[in-house]
């Protein structure tokens, strides 16, 4: 499938959606311009690409939002160049925007069946992770720690301290917070053993699952 000139043009009336609901950070706006949506979609639901809404992909998990996947990013300040662990694979639409915004990306998927597809499907299109690991994201990725950024694209009950531990100091980790709905929550490592940590808005995630599937 092909990246045609009206997917470029629903892709620039979404990031004019995203800038509505408030993103201002220029290099998140452009990653989600640049990036085709469409090509991580099952076919059946290719029309809705371009809306503002997480759809579903394979194993029961969805395509996050494309605002939640900026809202996300734009808490993480990404600058070229960081080493950014992602919790979460999945279809690698997130890897793919920070991949766009020059991040080396290191990503962890705890199911097999769509780290399988994922892991063909990112160099296909063009989009080189660093590293793209089937594991526990509960874990982390200690043997590749430490890491400007950290974030989480799954609700988590509470935050594993593995992932504050894979920080550089100055670092962020950026993860939903909560069982039923999660609120966006942000740590800065600030030291060896210091963090600070502030709470956004409310989104609703699926769930982080423990070990592997």
């Amino acid at each position: 499938m092909k990246d045609s000139f009206k997917h470029q043009g629903l892709r620039q009336k979404l990031v004019e959606v995203i800038k509505k609901k408030g993103i201002i950070d220029e290099n998140v706006l452009n990653a989600i311009g640049n990036v085709p949506r469409h090509l991580f979609m099952d076919s059946g639901f290719l029309d809705h690409a371009y809306q503002d809404k997480p759809f579903p992909i394979a194993a029961g998990q969805t395509i996050s939002q494309p605002f939640t996947v900026a809202y996300q990013t734009e808490k993480l300040k990404v600058k070229k160049g960081d080493k950014i662990l992602e919790i979460g694979t999945g279809s690698g639409y997130q890897a793919a925007v920070l991949i766009e915004m020059g991040a080396k990306v290191y990503s962890i998927e705890r199911q097999q069946a769509l780290f399988k597809k994922t892991s063909k499907f990112l160099p296909k299109i063009g989009y080189h992770a660093k590293r793209l690991v089937f594991g526990d994201g509960y874990k982390g990725l200690q043997e590749d720690a430490p890491f400007d950024g950290i974030v989480v694209t799954a609700g988590a009950p509470y935050v594993p301290k593995p992932l504050l531990e894979q920080l550089k100091i100055g670092g962020r980790l950026v993860i939903p917070v909560g069982t039923d709905s999660q609120r966006m929550t942000v740590y800065t490592r600030t030291s060896e053993k210091e963090f600070d940590k502030e709470e956004f808005d409310y989104f609703r995630f699926v769930p982080l699952l423990e070990d592997k599937n």
